[in-house]
C-alpha cells in the first residue's frame, strides 16, 4: 500500500517496524501478547490480507470517530458568535474538521461553543441546554468575556466571570474576539484530547453522576 508520494502511510511503516521487532526477538523471550501478535500476522499474511487488515484497541477507533465527528450545538451569546459563524464560512470551512454541522436541539449535539458575555441571566438556560446535551459532551470558552469576563470583569456585576463557574470547560480560545481561525486551533486541541481518553473512564464519567467532571471554580 503506497500513498501518493510514492511511500508507506505511518500506520503502515509503525506495523512492519513492530512485527519487525518482535520477530527479532528470540521465542522465549517473546510475551503472551507479542506471541499472539505475530500468530495473527503469520495468519493474515498466508491469506494475503496483511494490507487489508488493520489491528487497533477499540479506544483509537471510537476517539478517531468521536474527534472527527463533533456536533457543535446552534448556540450563541454575544459578538463572538459572529467569529464562530465565519468559522463555517468557505475559506475556514469547519466541515473539514466533522464540526460543521451545527445543529438546533442540544440532544442531538456533543460540543457547546460559549461565544460571547455570559450574564447572570443567561447562565440557568445555558447550564440547561447543557444538561440536555449528549455524553460524552465537550465545552469550548471562546473569547476573553467567556473565559474571565472580558472588559466586564472588573466593573460588571451582571455578567459571570469565567463560564467554567457554570459548566466545565475543556478548550479555553483567548481574545477579543479570537478570529475563526483560532477557533479552528482550538478544536484541533480539542480532537487531541478526545484522542487521549479511554472508554472505561467516559463510561464511569457518564454513568455516575457523582463522578462527572465538576466546575473547575467554586
Amino acid at each position: 500500500m503506497l500513498d501518493r508520494s510514492g511511500e508507506q502511510p505511518r500506520v503502515i511503516r509503525r506495523l512492519d517496524g513492530e512485527i519487525a521487532r518482535i520477530q527479532a526477538k528470540p521465542p522465549a523471550e517473546r510475551t503472551f501478547q507479542e506471541q499472539r501478535i505475530l500468530s495473527l500476522y503469520e495468519q493474515l499474511c498466508e491469506g494475503r490480507m496483511e494490507r487489508n487488515v488493520l489491528v487497533l484497541p477499540v479506544d483509537a477507533v471510537l476517539n478517531w470517530a468521536r474527534a472527527w465527528s463533533l456536533w457543535p450545538v446552534t448556540f450563541g451569546l454575544a459578538c463572538c458568535a459572529i467569529e464562530m459563524m465565519a468559522t463555517g464560512g468557505p475559506k475556514t470551512d469547519i466541515d473539514r474538521f466533522g464540526a460543521g454541522a451545527f445543529r438546533p436541539s442540544p440532544r442531538q449535539s456533543d460540543l457547546m461553543i460559549v461565544a460571547g458575555t455570559l450574564t447572570y441571566k443567561m447562565a440557568p438556560r445555558l447550564r440547561r441546554v447543557y444538561d440536555q446535551m449528549a455524553e460524552p459532551r465537550y465545552v469550548i470558552a471562546m473569547g476573553g468575556c467567556a473565559i474571565a469576563g472580558g472588559p466586564y470583569a472588573r466593573h460588571g456585576y451582571h455578567v459571570v466571570k469565567g463560564v467554567d463557574r457554570v459548566v466545565p470547560v475543556d478548550v479555553y480560545i483567548p481574545g477579543c474576539p479570537p478570529r475563526p481561525e483560532a477557533l479552528l486551533d482550538g478544536i484541533m486541541r480539542l480532537q487531541d484530547k478526545i484522542r487521549q481518553d479511554t472508554i472505561l473512564r467516559v463510561w464511569r464519567e457518564g454513568f455516575w453522576p457523582w463522578k462527572r467532571k465538576k466546575s473547575t471554580k467554586s
